[in-house]
Formats: structure tokens, C-alpha cells, sequence
């Protein structure tokens, strides 16, 4: 998109800022791995979807402190992590050492990911939630994941659903839209102290810049790449507390929440897959 004003060291000052708030929480806690089994809650939940991963060369696009990561390198995918933030990067490495497993770690922005990863390289690209939120542009990112796909490789994307991110999330009295649903070219500006995780530390870079992308233009800017859309399912849960005040653990639900009245009223949630052609 022409004319986007984006300040994306900002969002880069904050999430070198999450590192070690993350780490010292319980949702990313680097000692998990020493169970050779463990694997994140996200990749189970991905994993039925997933299918056999072993031996593909993966490549994790915004992959933060590689949690997601070593855990499909344990399925057996030879994984490549890609993130912006050099402190993630070194935990990153840290946390394959720790659990045992080889994977390789690139500090690149998307925007730069195929020059620093390598073009064409890749049986699968995956993305995790809350990635797609921190870039300006759908299209340019959907041409970095066709940039990296080998023919007939294929993008794995299970994402926040961009209903969810146009609710506005300090209301739990009702489900609000708040924020936009489309890609805009002025970002949607935030200044929090807190992250997601379970933590009572604060940042001190607070200040970030987001956007959202509607599900059609998701879908739109693969297709314009000339990749072909072979799955788009909507979820009910999404695995952190999104909305509080509004939502409940699912039982047996490994961490995802739904919300705790009538949860057919909102998809928080979504995984999308495409298959670049051969």
C-alpha cells in the first residue's frame, strides 16, 4: 500500500523490551523444554492441521524467542526462525541449545526475510497469531512468503482473527468494534506497559504501531502472488486471554479461551493454508 507511515522501530524497541519479561513468565519459561516431549500449546493445536512436517525445510516467519519454533523442529521439520529483534534471536538459539534440537535463527524484518533467509528455500513457511497485526502492508508480506516458498511448498498461518483485533478490548461490558477491520494507511497507535503474558513487570518501551488486515485481504494478496488456497477454517478460541472480563478457559482446552457467553457470536481465530504451485 502507497502512502503507509509507519515507524516500525518502535515496534521493534518493544518487543526487544518483551524478551526477558517473556522468558521469566510462565507462558514462555525456557525450562518446559527440558521435557524432551513438551511442545507448545499453539503447535498442538496447530498439529492436526499440520500433518507430517518431518524433514520439510521450515522457515518461521516472526518467530519471537522460537517457543513455536523448536517445537516443530521436535516434529522433525529442519527449522529456520526469522525475527526482528536481536535479543529474541539470542534466546531463540539459547532455547534450541537448552532443548536439544537444531534450528537456525536469522535476525531480518519480513520485509528483508528472503535476502537474509534465502529465496525459494522452503517447503513450509509458518506464521503464528499476533504476527500479521505489526506489519503496514498484506501484500508486500504475501509477497515475502511466496518469495520464500519452494515450488510447491506451502504457508501454514493460523492468525487472530481481524474481527477480534477491531474489538476494542477495554470493554467487558459488551463486544465493541473499536478498531478497524481493513488495512489503513495511519496505523492504530497504542502506549501499554504491559504485555500478554502472565508477568507484573512493565516495559518501558511502550509505544507501538499496529494494523489490521480483513480476512478477505488476507486471502487476496496470496492469491495475487499466484499461490493456491487449499484450507480456511475459522476457531471459536484463541490461546491467551484476549477479551477480559469476557471470556473462559476451554475445558481440556490447552490454554485457548472462548468466549464465556454464546461463543458462535464471534471467530477469534482463523488457520489458513496455501501451496505455491509447481
Amino acid at each position: 500500500m502507497d502512502g503507509i507511515r509507519a515507524d516500525l522501530s518502535l515496534n521493534r524497541a518493544n518487543w526487544d523490551d518483551r524478551v526477558p519479561i517473556h522468558l521469566a513468565s510462565p507462558d514462555y519459561d525456557p525450562a518446559r523444554f527440558d521435557d524432551p516431549a513438551f511442545l507448545t500449546g499453539v503447535v498442538r493445536f496447530d498439529r492436526p492441521r499440520l500433518g507430517d512436517v518431518a524433514r520439510l525445510r521450515g522457515l518461521h516467519l516472526q518467530c519471537h524467542v522460537g517457543a513455536d519454533t523448536v517445537s516443530l523442529a521436535r516434529l522433525g521439520a529442519r527449522m529456520t526462525g526469522v525475527d526482528f529483534s536481536a535479543p529474541a534471536i539470542e534466546a531463540a538459539r539459547s532455547l534450541a541449545g537448552r532443548a536439544g534440537v537444531e534450528a537456525t535463527f536469522v535476525e531480518s524484518d519480513v520485509d528483508h526475510a528472503v535476502e537474509a533467509a534465502g529465496a525459494g528455500a522452503y517447503d513450509l513457511v509458518y506464521t503464528g497469531i499476533g504476527a500479521l497485526c505489526w506489519l503496514p502492508d498484506i501484500h508486500r508480506w504475501a509477497g515475502v512468503v511466496a518469495g520464500l516458498l519452494a515450488p510447491g511448498g506451502r504457508l501454514f498461518l493460523r492468525e487472530g482473527h481481524p474481527v477480534l483485533w477491531s474489538v476494542d478490548d477495554t470493554r467487558d461490558d459488551a463486544l465493541v468494534i473499536g478498531h478497524p477491520y481493513f488495512e489503513t494507511v495511519e496505523p492504530m497507535e497504542f502506549d501499554e506497559d504491559t504485555s500478554y503474558v502472565d508477568s507484573t513487570a512493565t516495559l518501558t518501551a511502550t509505544r507501538t504501531q499496529e494494523w489490521n488486515h480483513g480476512l478477505g485481504e488476507v486471502v487476496g494478496a496470496l492469491l495475487a502472488q499466484g499461490l493456491v488456497l487449499t484450507g480456511l477454517e475459522e476457531h471459536r478460541s484463541v490461546p491467551w486471554l484476549a477479551l477480559p472480563g469476557l471470556m473462559e478457559p476451554v475445558p481440556d482446552g490447552d490454554g485457548e479461551h472462548r468466549l464465556r457467553e454464546h461463543p458462535e457470536r464471534l471467530a477469534l481465530t482463523y488457520t489458513l493454508q496455501a501451496v505455491k504451485p509447481g
